[in-house]
């Protein structure tokens, strides 16, 4: 009996990791989604078709100097976060009407996670936080 409590606790632990978010599935999310097509992370990053996404984590939208925002993200107001980038990044023109980021979004939930939790992970000089 205590075997099958044992192995229906370490069932029900392994499902609750699996939705844990994982920054090198984020990684490869960043990589395979067109997001690395526009946008660069970590030390070296530059303005591509879209700002650099270190130290986003905090950073109030269309703060990056010196990149041409549209004037819908200037006004959107947001500090990004959590619970703003997943909003954004699962409905760009749908979180922030009239931007100029031309992406349909990631409709994957464990996607979404995952990749805020590699974003999140690079301070503002692209280095890892500890």
């Amino acid at each position: 009996m205590r075997t099958w409590i044992l192995a229906g606790i370490l069932l029900a632990a392994s499902s609750g990791a699996a939705s844990a978010q994982d920054a090198a599935a984020g990684e490869k999310v960043f990589k395979t989604q067109p997001c690395f097509v526009c946008h660069s992370i970590g030390e070296g990053a530059s303005v591509k078709l879209g700002p650099p996404l270190n130290g986003l984590d905090g950073r109030k939208a269309a703060s990056f100097p010196n990149f041409n925002y549209s004037p819908a993200t200037r006004g959107a107001g947001i500090t990004w976060n959590e619970e703003n980038f997943k909003k954004f990044i699962a409905d760009p023109q749908g979180t922030i009407p009239g931007t100029t980021m031309g992406f349909a979004g990631i409709k994957t939930p464990q996607d979404v996670s995952d990749l805020w939790a590699y974003v999140k992970q690079f301070d503002a000089d692209g280095k890892v936080k500890k």
